[in-house]
C-alpha cells in the first residue's frame, strides 16, 4: 500500500467571504511526482502555503511527512523544500556563496557547507557558474540554483510552484529532467503546480485537476481519459475510398465494426460526414489499417488521436463533466 507524504482533509481556506480553496482532500504518496494543474488564481498557491505552514486553514487539516503544518510549521519545514515561481538571492554573491550560507542556516559547518553547495551546484548543471554573482544569472540558471538550495537540506519531499515559468525552451527539459532524476535516484516525492499541460503530462504520476478551489479530478492520464472517454484513450479517423465499400452498407457502419471485430482493442465504430470514427482502449491503427486492406477496402487515410492531459483538461472546462 502507498504511503502517503502530503495528506489534505477537507481543507478549507476563507479570506473573509471569499473561499480560496474549499474542503480539499488530497494525498500525495511517497516516491511519486504529483501534478497540480489548474490555471492562475485556483488556489494552488494557497494550498500550498498551507502544506508549508505558512498560512493556517479555516478548517480542516494538513500534514506533511507525518507532521500536522499548523501546529507543528518549523518541523515540516526541515523536512520539506519549496521552489516558488521567482527565487530570491543575494545578487551581490555567487552562486557558491548564495548556497553555503542556506547550509550554514541549516547546521552545517563552513567545510560542510562548501563541499555539499559544491556538489549540488554540479549537480544542477551550474558547475561552471560557481564562481558568477547570482545578480548576473539567467533566469533558468536562478531557478536550478534554487532547486540546489532546495536540495541542501536534504528534503524528503520538494514542493515546486509553478517553477518553470519564464525559462526558454532548453532551460525547461534540463530542469524537468533534473525532477525526474531526483525522485529517480534520490527517492525524493515531488509536488509539481502549474498550469502547463505538457509540462505536467512529461513528467508528473498522477495529477490533480484544480478549479476555483476545488479538486474536481484525480488520478492518472490513463485512469482521467476512461473516466471522460468512456470508449477508449485513442480515437482513430479513416478516410475510405467509397467505390471500395461493399454495396447497401448501413449509415450506421456496424458492417465495418464486425470486419473490426478480431482487433483486441475497438470499441466503438461510428461514420459522420463521410468519416469513420474509431474508438479504442490502446493504439491499434497498424491493425486496423492491415484489416481493411485484407479485406479490399480503399484506405485514403488514417489519423490517430491520442486523449491526452490536453484533451482531459479541455473536456472538464466544456463541461463535459
Amino acid at each position: 500500500m502507498a504511503e502517503p507524504i502530503i495528506q489534505l482533509v477537507d481543507i478549507t481556506k476563507k479570506y473573509g467571504d471569499f473561499t480560496a480553496v474549499d474542503h480539499l482532500n488530497l494525498t500525495v504518496n511517497r516516491g511519486e511526482i504529483f501534478g497540480l494543474l489548474g490555471p492562475n488564481g485556483a488556489g494552488k498557491s494557497t494550498s500550498i502555503l498551507m502544506m508549508l505552514g505558512l498560512t493556517e486553514p479555516t478548517s480542516g487539516e494538513v500534514r506533511v511527512c507525518g507532521i500536522n503544518s499548523t501546529t507543528h510549521p518549523i518541523e515540516v519545514k526541515t523536512r520539506v523544500g519549496y521552489l516558488p515561481e521567482d527565487v530570491g538571492f543575494y545578487d551581490d554573491r555567487t552562486g557558491l556563496e548564495n548556497l553555503v550560507y542556506t547550509a550554514l542556516l541549516n547546521g552545517a559547518n563552513r567545510s560542510e557547507a562548501t563541499q555539499l553547495a559544491t556538489e549540488l551546484m554540479s549537480r544542477v548543471g551550474l558547475a561552471d557558474q560557481m564562481s558568477k554573482k547570482t545578480g548576473k544569472y539567467s533566469k533558468g540558471m536562478r531557478q536550478r540554483l534554487g532547486l540546489a538550495d532546495v536540495l541542501i537540506k536534504n528534503p524528503e519531499v520538494i514542493i515546486l510552484d509553478e517553477p518553470t515559468s519564464g525559462i526558454d525552451p532548453k532551460g525547461v527539459q534540463k530542469l524537468l529532467d533534473l525532477i525526474v532524476e531526483l525522485r529517480n535516484e534520490h527517492q525524493i516525492s515531488v509536488l509539481f503546480s502549474s498550469h502547463n499541460l505538457h509540462q505536467v503530462q512529461q513528467v508528473c504520476d498522477r495529477v490533480g485537476i484544480f478549479v476555483e478551489g476545488k479538486l474536481i479530478a484525480e488520478g492518472n492520464i490513463q485512469s482521467l481519459s476512461q473516466q471522460l472517454f468512456t470508449h477508449g484513450m485513442y480515437l482513430i479517423e479513416l478516410g475510405l475510398d467509397e467505390k471500395s465499400l461493399p454495396k447497401n452498407t448501413n449509415p450506421d457502419a456496424l458492417w465495418l465494426k464486425q470486419i473490426l471485430e478480431p482487433v483486441e482493442g475497438v470499441q466503438k465504430v461510428t461514420r459522420a460526414n463521410g468519416l469513420f470514427q474509431i474508438e479504442c482502449a490502446g493504439d491499434v491503427s497498424s491493425a486496423v489499417s492491415k484489416r481493411i486492406i485484407e479485406r479490399g477496402l480503399g484506405l485514403n487515410f488514417l489519423n490517430r488521436k491520442e486523449y491526452g492531459l490536453d484533451a482531459i483538461y479541455n473536456r472538464y472546462f466544456e463541461g463535459g463533466v
